[in-house]
């Protein structure tokens, strides 16, 4: 069999990093024929990985979608609110499209690109990437199976981790919604997602309450200076001061803001980028914490927790049922399943993962090339029609997160932007 073809736009850290490596693991099954990416020292790193020609390397989207369809696919990796366009034209020419989460801040631009794959016959598969992990395919099988009985209730942590959240959401690309997306849809989609699938039920109902609690300028240290570097006076006492973290501990988190990683090089970075800012004097407004509440069609509830301040970045579950109980921790990669009756417990240690999320990332790429052979006939396992319904529930959460946790029903939530689109 051929290798499939696809052409990358966006090459940042999800793109270059995470789905594209692929290419070079298994050349016999994908194969990078084409990039855009505005960054040149990316674009060239791309070309040199890929072993391209100057003419297969573009600046802007627009123009590596401005001719002729050049692959089989189309990687879409650039910022959130980048999405829409991207993925209509690429769908549009017809390019089966391996779409970075979350489709879109905006509830119509995701139903119309759900409806754009329909109209083109074409897979629009999005990354909810931890669909594709032992982890948590695991834990559908055990409930679908019957072995801890009917679920009543549903419980997930998702542990950011305190410099994870200062990094990415609070100096980084996903600290403001209005530039990027809510955190309960950019980061929090994933959970969303995944509380659907290892359910396999509808949900019906959500409320929320959350807020920027910490990160605010109202909390900066007396005398703190808008740059850590600029002689801040609780360097030595601040868990979040920028030249300490990227220069010791978080230094590979540096790649996000320079290509040079010399000392020089990440301290410049940090004169001159958003990542040296206090992170008490930034622009972001994401939240920091935040609870979703959920009920599902048969009476199930599942409640999640998304919170920035702890010592680790991992996911945890909990999830009752009738007859016995699951127990999980993602950065363990193992799972607990006990049984009511015969008060056994059985111990489940995956084996070690190859790629990011629990071997997610690797997953969902080699399931994707798996699907486009049925040339659009049969729907992935996190396509944009099973996918519109998670982002759904995170732009209710976000917006019962605003009117004081009123609950919101889902139904009429999809209904009041369908309409908005006949």
């Amino acid at each position: 069999m051929k290798p499939k073809t696809a052409i990358l736009i966006g090459g940042g850290d999800r793109g270059a990093r995470a789905y594209a490596p692929y290419a070079i693991e298994y050349p016999h099954e994908l194969k990078i024929v084409g990039v855009a990416e505005p960054i040149i020292e990316r674009r060239n790193r791309l070309k040199e990985d890929h072993k391209l020609n100057e003419k297969a390397c573009f600046e802007y989207w627009e123009d590596i979608l401005s001719g002729e369809k050049l692959a089989d696919i189309a990687i879409i990796c650039t910022l959130d609110r980048e999405h829409y366009s991207p993925t209509l034209k690429a769908l549009e020419l017809g390019y089966h499209v391996l779409l970075e989460k979350p489709m879109s801040p905006d509830p119509m631009e995701c139903i119309e690109m759900e409806r754009a794959a329909k109209k083109h016959n074409r897979q629009l598969t999005i990354c909810h990437v931890l669909r594709y992990t032992q982890f948590w395919s695991t834990i559908r099988q055990i409930i679908s199976e019957g072995k801890i009985g009917q679920v009543a209730s549903l419980q997930l942590n998702e542990n950011v981790e305190f410099m994870h959240m200062s990094h990415s959401f609070v100096r980084g690309n996903w600290g403001n919604k209005e530039k990027s997306s809510p955190m309960i849809l950019q980061k929090s989609c994933h959970d969303m997602d995944i509380i659907s699938y290892v359910l396999d039920k509808k949900c019906e109902r959500v409320s929320s309450y959350g807020s920027l609690m910490h990160f605010r300028e109202e909390n900066k240290p007396e005398g703190a200076p808008k740059r850590c570097l600029d002689g801040c006076p609780v360097a030595q006492e601040c868990p979040y001061h920028a030249g300490r973290y990227y220069l010791g501990d978080g230094r590979g988190w540096a790649k996000k803001f320079t290509e040079d990683h010399t000392n020089e090089g990440i301290i410049k970075g940090l004169n001159e980028t958003d990542y040296g800012k206090c992170v008490y004097q930034s622009d972001n407004n994401v939240v920091d914490h935040q609870v979703v509440n959920m009920e599902f069609e048969d009476g199930a509830t599942a409640t999640f927790s998304m919170c920035g301040f702890t010592r680790e970045q991992t996911r945890m579950v909990q999830i009752m049922g009738t007859k016995g109980e699951i127990r999980g921790n993602m950065e363990e990669n193992s799972i607990s399943i006990y049984d009511f009756l015969t008060k056994h417990e059985t111990i489940i240690k995956f084996d070690n993962p190859v790629g990011g999320h629990g071997g997610g990332d690797n997953g969902i790429v080699r399931s994707f090339l798996n699907d486009i052979e049925d040339e659009g006939q049969s729907e992935s396992l996190s396509s944009a029609s099973v996918s519109l319904r998670s982002h759904l529930m995170a732009f209710a959460a976000e917006e019962s997160r605003l009117n004081k946790g009123n609950s919101i029903d889902l139904d009429a939530y999809y209904d009041r932007f369908a309409k908005g689109l006949l």
